[in-house]
């Protein structure tokens, strides 16, 4: 009777270990999941049971948690990490209220150089960085009337937000701390920030203009001027 209980605990353990895998490897198809969601795949197991097999995953490395509660499977990374929507999709699943803009967009479209930037987007709420496994995502915060200007996407399911190059410009200007060189008439801001704004067409330049003269900020009618004086000459 024993030695068939034995066997009987062996089976029940072998039966749940590859219930596990299994489900581990479902989740390879999915860009993200939850606590709650794993839980419901295990036949709503303890959510004390669920955090154990997470980190347990987490340190063999076969899950990664993108933020508190929120997880993403190895293998999803590595067969899509390489997608160019792939970021600024992560990007939102970690901030939902939020669009990618500023150094990355810029990087993206070669307006900036030289740097390898985090994934930076604009946010509503608080500033935020975040740092996982994947990378660092930063998120400034930016006031509701200047919360506009970008496109929505979607990737994977996922649906994202991300700037295009004369807002991301704006954003990333707007941001930067103001100093002495706005009185100066001889300074050159595209040069000092290494930004090839000579790629900006003419639309583009537009765009930008559009987005500063509706802002009515001072700071941006002044870099706005800049700009034409020493880069975007007639």
């Amino acid at each position: 009777m024993y030695l068939f209980d034995s066997y009987r605990i062996i089976d029940v353990k072998c039966l749940l270990s590859y219930m596990k895998r299994t489900i581990l490897a479902s989740l390879d198809s999915i860009p993200y999941f939850t606590i709650e969601g794993v839980k419901q795949l295990l036949g709503d197991s303890p959510a004390a049971t669920v955090r154990t097999d997470l980190y347990r995953w987490m340190k063999t490395g076969q899950v990664i948690q993108l933020k508190k509660g929120v997880y993403m499977a190895r293998r999803f990374f590595e067969l899509h990490h390489a997608d160019p929507d792939f970021s600024p999709a992560i990007s939102a699943v970690i901030q939902p209220q939020s669009y990618v803009s500023l150094e990355f967009i810029l990087q993206r479209c070669g307006l900036l150089t030289e740097i390898t930037y985090p994934v930076s987007a604009v946010t509503r709420k608080h500033t935020l960085v975040v740092e996982n496994s994947l990378g660092g995502f930063s998120y400034r915060h930016i006031q509701p009337d200047l919360y506009h200007g970008f496109i929505l996407a979607e990737y994977l399911g996922i649906r994202f937000a991300q700037a295009a190059a004369p807002k991301a410009l704006f954003d990333y200007l707007y941001l930067r701390p103001a100093g002495a060189w706005l009185r100066s008439s001889n300074y050159n801001l595209a040069e000092e920030l290494r930004l090839n704004l000579d790629l900006f067409s003419p639309a583009e330049q537009i765009e930008f203009t559009g987005y500063v003269n509706a802002s009515r900020i001072p700071k941006m009618e002044r870099i706005l001027e800049t700009l034409r004086r020493s880069v975007w000459r007639p």
